[in-house]
């Protein structure tokens, strides 16, 4: 604005024209001090420049020639400067030599080893009252000449009078015709490349960015703080309107945990939350006028230039385009430092995600959203609308495909039928066609039947049935009995996955761990599935249930390990608990262990798990079983809760050295006497003795400010968390891997790699991942070899590295190649 004024004033009041040669003040007021003049000004730098300057004084005066660079970083620089005396009533005509930088004239070579950049280059001269003046305002006491300034590879070579040393030549030669690389600069930072399958939990993509590299860039971005411009695009296709007040869709926190610029929610009647910060430590929010809509792949973008703000959502149906534009403006200045915490995809800490899917993020750092970047064209919502003709098309197929079951065809396409007009419940049809599936399969002589199973299959998963969509998936991956179809394969686990189910969720972490369908690996992204399945891992071994068996490394080569497998029925398990009658404490130990987790192939039974316990707790007085009957005492499983007696039982074990009995009293005292300080006594007891519980516990305390007389101490928090992680405690593991995936400012930085390792090995211990291999090493006991692949198969799909042995291993027994 200042400068539109200027040259309005120049061209109106003073009538003066600006050559390309000299820029001269435009005030038409006399001159005080002199006239000065180049006679012969260079149109460009060269090396040693004779100049002659004409000038003359009215009184007593210094006369300056000096030349000016500026750069893009806005940093400016004399590199010539020279002066002298002007006496009044004289005028003359001085010849200078002007010395121009060699790293400016010249290309770069063995001696000058770098060229610069040079936004401008000004050569001026004024006359002033003394050494220290600057270029006056008046016309006649000042000149300036623009020079052309080339790229430093466009600028001529110096020929040196010098010999340079036989291994310095070599070297110049080598490397004179390279072309110098920028620095790749992320001013376009994508936050996700692919489709993210959300639950609607606080499980999101975790993104930071960092400075520029360059100097410009990022002189442009630190002046761009106080007034932003930027541009965010996001994709989404919402499978149900948001169950919270909120949900985020792309989220800015920093450091001290506060929402920062930009943060876009959607709210439970689906319009957009755009939330940003301003000075005086001041937030602003407003509301879209528009509503996302179901089942629909949207492209939401967010641009802010300065205070105002433009919303935008473009989505297309089967019938037209839509595209809806919302303008905004803040009342205050916006503030932005995306190198200042974090982003997050999604659910975070404090707010959940959408329950559907999120397509590619974009981030344009310091510009506004390109024009061509605006179609509505995807591959996400178009591969959404292949599953559709998945179930649609499987559904007309029933009738064609069910020959194969002639005693049920009736019974089955009835039961489809209804479903569609809403007399049966879909997923019982679901259920009915998966267990009908896997039955084919058990009683089927060779992977031919695959192959006709697989519209069932479909179709089962298109009802609603999970397991269906998962093992098609891995089906398809592996090309078990069917063409391999990567991507339809990546298509059902992403359905699977959005429905919470847990193996899903294990094989996209894995895929996206180590990089799948030409992906580069994204640790972020993995890192958002692996962290919820091992939440829930931590949640499900809380509560065993018969649908989960303790996860173990067994691979079908190792012949002891399998000779230790056994079952309700088989000779060991008998003789365990004959053991265990006549008062064998370590019998009693294995048979409780066996029968609460489901190890060596017993089924979960819990009540029958807590009988032993009790025995090798009353009768046998062994302090490992009094610690295993307390703690099922103090949570009620398999028995009614009694938490006095609970509490008996572990200063029993106590006294026999037992050290998770410490740990355990220590929660008592937690939990029910709010004794603080007794706790953290009895666990720092026990943390010194190594147990792993202890030392999660005391990790909470230092976390959540519960520790007596110590405020709250992130850091402290971690070196308990790394401690009990390395024990083996999952929660620990859990926590770690949280710390290490958001850092702490200034005290522990960020560690993605490290971060998903944890929750990865968290992942795998998780019961249900653990019934999917048992029932591998049964059936491979059963001699039914094809279900023993399948379903070891399904666990190597996922990453589990004992299950891929196995597929190899029967494979080769097998002369068979599912690849």
């Amino acid at each position: 604005k200042e400068l539109f004024l200027l040259v309005f004033a120049c061209h109106y009041f003073c009538k003066l024209h600006v050559s390309y040669m000299s820029l001269t003040g435009c005030l038409s007021l006399s001159s005080s001090t002199g006239n000065v003049d180049f006679l012969d000004a260079p149109g460009e730098p060269v090396s040693d420049c004779p100049l002659r300057v004409k000038y003359s004084c009215f009184q007593s005066s210094v006369v300056h020639v000096q030349v000016l660079l500026s750069f893009d970083t806005g940093a400016t620089s004399v590199v010539f400067h020279k002066y002298w005396t002007c006496e009044p009533g004289h005028t003359g005509t001085r010849l200078v030599t002007v010395s121009f930088p060699d790293w400016l004239v010249y290309r770069p070579d063995w001696i000058i080893r770098g060229s610069a950049w040079v936004l401008s280059c000004l050569l001026r001269a004024w006359i002033g009252p003394d050494e220290s003046t600057g270029p006056g305002r008046f016309p006649g006491t000042s000149v300036t000449v623009i020079l052309d300034i080339h790229s430093p590879l466009s600028r001529p070579f110096k020929q040196h009078q010098l010999c340079a040393k036989w291994d310095t030549d070599l070297l110049w030669r080598v490397r004179r015709d390279d072309m110098p690389q920028c620095l790749e600069e992320n001013e376009v930072a994508s936050l996700l490349s692919t489709m993210y399958a959300s639950t609607g939990e606080r499980y999101g993509i975790i993104k930071t960015l960092q400075p520029f590299r360059n100097e410009v860039l990022e002189g442009l971005r630190i002046k761009s703080i106080y007034y932003p411009w930027f541009a965010v695009s996001l994709w989404v296709l919402l499978e149900k309107p948001c169950s919270n007040r909120l949900c985020g869709l792309l989220l800015h926190i920093d450091s001290e945990n506060n929402y920062a610029t930009p943060s876009m929610f959607l709210t439970d009647t689906g319009r957009i939350h755009v939330q940003v910060h301003g000075d005086g430590g001041h937030s602003s929010a407003f509301l879209s006028s528009f509503q996302v809509p179901l089942h629909q792949w949207c492209r939401i973008s967010l641009e802010i230039l300065g205070r105002v703000v433009t919303v935008k959502l473009k989505f297309h149906n089967c019938h037209n385009k839509k595209d809806l534009v919302f303008l905004g403006r803040f009342g205050m200045n916006v503030m932005l430092d995306d190198t200042h915490g974090y982003f997050v995809i999604g659910g975070g800490k404090f707010v959940g995600g959408i329950e559907g899917y999120y397509g590619p993020a974009t981030y344009y750092r310091i510009q506004e959203l390109p024009a061509d970047q605006v179609g509505y064209y995807s591959i996400f919502w178009f591969l959404y609308y292949i599953y559709l003709y998945f179930c649609i098309r499987e559904l007309f197929l029933i009738p064609t495909y069910i020959f194969g079951f002639s005693k049920i065809k009736y019974s089955i396409y009835s039961f489809i039928v209804t479903c569609f007009v809403g007399r049966v419940n879909a997923s019982a049809v679901g259920r009915i066609l998966y267990a009908l599936v896997l039955r084919k399969i058990s009683t089927a002589h060779s992977l031919d039947v695959i192959t006709r199973m697989m519209p069932f299959l479909l179709q089962s998963g298109c009802l609603g049935d999970n397991r269906a969509l998962h093992l098609a998936s891995v089906l398809y991956s592996s090309g078990l009995g069917v063409k391999r179809q990567p991507y339809t394969a990546w298509l059902l686990s992403l359905l699977a996955a959005q429905k919470d189910w847990r193996l899903a969720l294990l094989r996209l972490g894995h895929m996206h761990h180590v990089g799948d369908l030409e992906m580069t690996p994204d640790r972020d992204l993995s890192y958002a599935y692996y962290i919820n399945i091992a939440r829930q891992t931590s949640i499900d071994q809380k509560n065993p249930s018969p649908q989960q068996t303790f996860v173990e490394l067994i691979h079908l080569n190792d012949e002891e390990t399998l000779k230790a497998q056994t079952n309700e029925n088989d000779d060991l398990f008998y003789w365990l608990k004959l053991q265990a009658r006549s008062g064998v404490a370590e019998a009693e130990q294995a048979m409780g262990r066996m029968l609460f987790w489901g190890q060596q192939g017993v089924s979960p039974d819990i009540q029958t798990a807590v009988k032993h316990y009790e025995r090798g707790a009353t009768k046998l007085h062994d302090p490992v079983s009094m610690y295993d009957y307390a703690i099922v005492l103090l949570t009620g499983q398999g028995v009614p809760k009694d938490v006095q007696r609970a509490v008996t039982f572990l200063k029993k074990a106590i006294e026999q050295g037992s050290v998770p009995a410490i740990t355990a009293l220590g929660w008592y005292y937690e939990q029910y006497e709010k004794d603080y300080k007794k706790a953290v006594h009895l666990w720092e007891e026990a943390d010194a003795k190594g147990h792993p519980d202890a030392a999660m516990n005391l990790g909470v305390f230092y976390s959540q400010g519960l520790y007596p007389g110590q405020p709250a101490d992130q850091f402290k928090a971690y070196k308990y968390y790394l401690k009990s992680a390395q024990r083996g405690h999952i929660n620990g593991g859990i926590e770690l891997a949280d710390i290490w995936i958001h850092g702490i400012p200034g005290r522990v930085a960020r560690r993605p790699a490290d971060a998903v390792l944890w929750v990865k090995w968290a992942s795998e211990q998780n019961g249900y991942l653990g019934t999917v291999l048992r029932n591998g090493l049964n059936a491979y006991f059963r001699g039914d070899w094809i279900m023993s692949l399948i379903y070891y198969l399904s666990a190597a799909e996922s990453g589990f590295e004992a299950a891929q042995f196995n597929v190899a291993y029967l494979c080769e027994l097998n002369s068979v190649s599912p690849f």
